[in-house]
């Protein structure tokens, strides 16, 4: 699923009580900012030795800048800490409404979006297991079973696998959906009422008495998170209300099957070759996903202004293209190819789902990137599964087993401590699946109308392999994107030590070369060395 946000602070069950998701050293430890581009010897985090790099290695070293596409809900070109690195279409007049540089595309300045139109834009969308469902309902609802045999048989076994999925998903996010609420409410009526202090801190709270175990799970909740949020209030924004939001917006749009949003965009939804429609708006009504995306690359490093980007020469071309809900194939395809017709180098694809409806026709784009020697870095997703054992959409291996793509890096999400808990615990992993890990655990970048936030997510992790591969490209800007993916892989900095993968019931030991192929977690500065080297 293309989650937006990704809550990594509670598991909701169906029962009032909340169990933690996460261990307090992912979650809840004191980070330092820009932890992500720090050093663990010189500042204890096991960020990618970014700031390290630009110290020792890259002082008064010639660069050259490197356009980027992320391929996301939208970025917000305006912000204080992006609208200096926002990818221009110097070919394109912008906003006279005409096609200028004749690519197919009127003013797109600043990118493309390809789920808008004149009529507006598509904010939210189903899960593609819904659209999966209601285009086959017809077919199989109102036919016998014994009707069907063989491939028939099957795909009606897998229809029936899907409604059963739908109705999981969406019991669950009813179950976290009251959980949340309930937590608030014994928040917000008894323990503030009790407290006398909406913005009561962590020491207001380590005086608290609480009369029942459920105001003891509450206080120790928020005393927990106190070093993250500062107070109950933002607490309650960040960890209540967005994610109140979120479960609200799946259940009335990316669980319901009788929403469907694509009229909005206008096209031929049936043409997998159609790609002359969308618009320029390329921020949208969402862009907070994006634009954090957008900061973790390349936000400014010398403005003294908001957070640092790993890469200090890039142009961040927005091509929205994923809703609240699951990204078309159809779009992520143009998208892919729009990205390379234009100029990118990299694509960032921080974005994945459980089900594919088209997988053809993101592959046949996905070839033509690398054919055109296009790095693609996607997120590996947020469930904590073997990719290996359970794919996530769209991937590297091509549907019609002609190989894989090569230019592609697959990336899960680490903490901040070199422990065995370095595996985010909500990350996917994969031997063969995932290349490698980098910093996805409570990353601060920039959201829309130039503010922050702190997110956790492969969506973070994923930005800051791309930044790192622009990095490297900008300074040896000779390198193949073979080369640069082989250098990252590389030059990671090792897990040694064996890792704690947890579940629901249970928690088992793995080496992190059982995690995925490289066995470790980017480093810039050793990156950097080993490119001096080609």
């Amino acid at each position: 699923m293309s989650t937006k946000i990704f809550y990594n602070t509670l598991l909701l069950a169906s029962t009032f009580f909340f169990a933690l998701i996460t261990n307090a050293q992912n979650v809840i430890a004191p980070l330092k900012p820009n932890w992500q581009n720090l050093d663990l010897a010189n500042d204890g985090v096991l960020g990618i030795s970014t700031e390290k790099a630009y110290t020792e290695l890259l002082k008064g070293k010639p660069h050259k800048p490197v356009i980027v596409a992320v391929v996301d809900g939208g970025v917000d070109i305006n912000h204080e800490d992006l609208r200096n690195v926002i990818y221009t279409n110097l070919k394109e007049v912008a906003a006279n409404q005409q096609d200028d540089d004749k690519n197919g595309y009127k003013d797109d300045f600043h990118g493309w979006n390809f789920i808008g139109s004149a009529k507006g834009e598509v904010h939210y969308d189903n899960l593609e297991v819904v659209r999966l469902v209601r285009e086959q309902s017809s077919k199989f609802e109102q036919a016998k079973r014994s009707s069907f045999k063989g491939e028939e048989l099957a795909a009606y076994k897998k229809y029936n696998e899907m409604k059963a999925d739908i109705e999981k998903r969406t019991a669950a996010a009813q179950a976290n959906l009251q959980g949340l609420i309930r937590f608030k409410r014994l928040l917000s009526d008894t323990l503030l009422v009790r407290l006398k202090r909406e913005n009561a801190t962590s020491d207001d709270l380590k005086k608290f008495y609480s009369r029942n175990y459920r105001e003891y799970f509450v206080v120790q909740t928020l005393i927990n998170h106190m070093v993250l949020y500062g107070n109950v209030n933002d607490f309650i924004k960040f960890e209540l209300d967005y994610p109140i939001q979120h479960y609200q917006e799946q259940l009335y749009y990316n669980l319901n099957i009788n929403f469907n949003s694509r009229d909005t965009v206008g096209d031929n939804y049936a043409d997998s070759k159609e790609s002359a429609y969308g618009n320029a708006n390329v921020t949208g009504p969402d862009a907070d996903h994006g634009s954090h995306v957008a900061g973790i690359i390349a936000a400014s490093r010398d403005n003294d202004l908001g957070i640092k980007g790993v890469a200090n020469d890039v142009s961040i071309m927005s091509v929205r293209t994923v809703p609240v809900g699951d990204e078309r194939d159809k779009d992520v395809a143009n998208a892919i190819r729009y990205a390379v017709n234009n100029g990118a180098k990299i694509i960032n694809m921080s974005f994945g789902k459980a089900y594919s409806y088209n997988r053809q026709v993101v592959d046949e784009a996905v070839k033509y990137a690398m054919g055109k020697g296009v790095l693609i870095v996607h997120a590996a997703g947020n469930e904590n599964q073997d990719n290996d054992i359970l794919p996530n959409f769209p991937n590297r291996i091509y549907e019609d087993k002609t190989g894989i793509a090569p230019a592609w890096i697959e990336v899960g999400a680490s903490g901040p401590l070199n422990t065995n808990e370095v595996k985010a615990i909500f990350s996917n992993y994969g031997k063969t699946s995932v290349d490698v890990f980098a910093p996805g655990v409570n990353i601060r970048s920039a959201t829309p109308n130039s503010t922050y936030s702190i997110k956790s997510g492969t969506s973070m992790a994923a930005p800051v392999v791309t930044g790192l591969a622009a990095l490297i490209w900008s300074y040896y800007p000779k390198l193949t994107a073979l080369q640069v993916k082989e250098i990252i892989l590389k030059s990671v900095q090792r897990i040694d030590n064996a890792v704690v993968v947890k579940t629901e019931d249970s928690a088992k030991n793995m080496l992190f070369t059982d995690l995925c192929i490289s066995g470790g977690i980017v480093n810039a500065y050793n990156a950097l060395q080993l490119a001096a080297t080609y």
